[in-house]
């Protein structure tokens, strides 16, 4: 794809608007590397290759990255029963396992619904697992159907919390992100962490835009809290390819499609969709919209992050790497 056409394809992220960041990784070459618009409208500051985002669901990948790290580490194990490490949830959850959390077959109640209608404190994953232990009850019987939870991935957290020994983004921090060289990424926490060239996020409003960076759920780390940059995500996926974070048989756990989904060209893995040939994640929340999608046995990645609640980055994503492909 010519400059030209990328820069056609990515017109609605040009100018004094909330902008993308794109990059495209051919047989561990970046191809392509830009960005557009800006990463702070207030401020005026342009997005680069550099730029953090707030990856939303794409973080579902490193918390499961995360799990398996223990499990290397023998301290988990993918069948273990959530309540043998956070034991105040209830009886309905005691067949669920860390498995079908990974999997979203755990049949977990959406926190999402449980929240006070008045509540302004923003949520942590600790809320999660309290807001989780007051319901005695699954959509369906864990591991006998799909429902996509953010809640399984807030347990997963606290999870390797309790097994680790560590804050979830400290683990994060120590185990991945530095070992990988990914210094600007961060699992952010509120007076805690501070994000590096942060993007900020925005929404649509008539023929403006307006700041929507944060909302009640934005503080939850383990199924959306990490901001990363394509930078860094290109070290992310070169370590998918080799041993250098994970052994061999891991990764194949992480990769392998584990269930049908609601859609039926798509399968789920652990924290990766699965369609065709290709694994790749969405990543939507109050004020950003990302992808990746990568063709392994191609060696291709395309990865678009923005700071906008629309348009949805897939089909840009997959068309790129069509023309790449091509």
């Amino acid at each position: 794809m010519s400059a030209d056409d990328l820069d056609a394809a990515l017109a609605a992220y040009r100018g004094a608007v909330p902008g993308a960041s794109l990059l495209v990784v051919d047989r561990g070459i970046p191809r392509v590397r830009r960005a557009y618009g800006c990463a702070d409208l207030e401020g005026g500051e342009r997005a680069t290759p550099a730029t953090n985002y707030r990856l939303a669901s794409l973080t579902k990948q490193f918390t499961a990255a995360a799990v398996a790290l223990l499990v290397e580490d023998k301290r988990l194990g993918f069948d273990d029963r959530v309540r043998d490490w956070l034991p105040s949830l209830p009886a309905a959850l005691a067949p669920v396992t860390l498995r079908q959390l990974l999997t979203h077959t755990a049949g977990l109640i959406d926190y999402e619904d449980l929240i006070a209608p008045d509540a302004t404190v923003a949520l942590r994953d600790a809320d999660v697992l309290a807001l989780l232990e007051r319901e005695d009850r699954t959509y369906f019987a864990p591991g006998t159907a799909y429902r996509y939870s953010n809640g399984g991935y807030a347990l997963l957290a606290l999870t390797v919390e309790r097994a680790a020994g560590a804050r979830f983004a400290a683990f994060l921090r120590d185990r991945l992100f530095e070992p990988l060289g990914m210094h600007g990424t961060v699992a952010f926490e509120a007076g805690v962490s501070a994000v590096p060239r942060r993007a900020y996020g925005y929404s649509a409003a008539g023929a403006s835009w307006v700041r929507t960076d944060q909302n009640l759920t934005s503080s939850v780390l383990g199924d959306g809290g990490i901001y990363s940059s394509i930078d860094d995500l290109a070290q992310w996926d070169a370590a998918l390819y080799d041993e250098r974070l994970l052994r061999a048989g891991s990764l194949r756990e992480l990769f392998t499609p584990a269930t049908p989904t609601d859609d039926p060209a798509v399968r789920y893995a652990m924290g990766w969709r699965v369609t065709g040939e290709t694994l790749w994640h969405s990543g939507e929340s109050i004020g950003f919209r990302n992808v990746i999608v990568r063709y392994p046995r191609r060696r291709l990645t395309v990865i678009l992050l923005t700071n906008r609640n629309d348009p949805e980055p897939y089909r840009t994503a997959l068309a790129i790497a069509a023309r790449h492909l091509g």
